[in-house]
């Protein structure tokens, strides 16, 4: 019987049970796809990403229960965390490379990491209709990134009321469905919604970030952003905008360490 050390990290948080839950698995070579895809669904967490070491790199995959997906900051931000505190790795950087994105960066300053992830590029579209049917509210402005659908709402009070219709967002033609707003006490705050991925809703997602950071910092003419996911368990995020990167600050906390029997 073989075994997979597995660590379970709560992602842009300072304290256990809030943030966002991810696994990570350290492997010394890859599995199969269909192995990855069994453990993430076992898991059933937002995702599980797996780590492969490289000469100066690493390999990484990120699946959620259903899927593999292209990009993951939070289980990225959790897969650092675990380098950094739980195998030894002693650099100040973590160079991860995916098969689906690229190359992706993670450093620590002070007691925070900063995942550097490629800016998104943004289109508006027209699609108003479509998504007031999702939301069961008109939203202000819709954009269209890579993956995702964003939504512009009135406030943060709206981002908190809102009553996504889950059925009809799982039909979109994207990944899932942000929804912003100007915050109160932060720069701007989100929702995340994606049931086409397995994930009715995302505690916090740091991959839809490299869509708000530079939507966010256009709108408010800042290029440094503090921003809250308002999700039940909700995080904080630190946001920087580099042009074509984007720096997502969090914290993170180990929860629980473990092994996988693989018959």
């Amino acid at each position: 019987m073989s075994k997979i050390k597995i660590y379970q990290v709560d992602a842009f948080t300072d304290r256990l049970f809030s943030g966002n839950p991810a696994a990570v698995c350290i492997l010394n070579d890859w599995i199969s796809d269909e192995l990855m895809q069994s453990i993430g669904a076992e898991n059933n967490l937002a995702e599980t990403a797996f780590v492969v070491p490289r000469d100066k790199y690493f390999e990484i995959r990120w699946f959620t229960p259903t899927v593999e997906v292209d990009l993951c900051g939070h289980a990225t931000l959790a897969a650092a965390h675990v380098l950094f505190n739980c195998v030894g790795y002693k650099e100040s950087e973590v160079i991860f490379n995916s098969p689906r994105s690229g190359e992706l960066k993670v450093y620590q300053q002070n007691d925070y990491l900063f995942l550097d992830f490629p800016t998104d590029i943004l289109s508006e579209c027209d699609d108003i209709a479509m998504i007031t049917e999702c939301l069961n509210t008109h939203p202000l402005e819709v954009y269209k990134g890579k993956t995702d659908y964003i939504a512009i709402l009135g406030s943060e009070t709206d981002i908190i009321n809102i009553n996504p219709d889950l059925n009809r967002i799982s039909k979109l033609q994207a990944r899932g469905l942000i929804v912003t707003a100007k915050g109160d006490d932060v720069d701007f705050v989100s929702r995340f919604f994606a049931p086409q991925s397995g994930i009715d809703e995302d505690p916090v997602t740091g991959s839809a970030h490299t869509s708000l950071i530079p939507l966010w910092s256009k709108k408010l003419g800042k290029t440094r952003m503090d921003a809250r996911q308002l999700s039940k368990r909700g995080g904080t995020l630190i946001c920087v905008n580099k042009e074509n990167r984007s720096l997502i600050g969090g914290k993170a906390k180990l929860f629980m360490t473990g092994e996988i029997n693989i018959d």
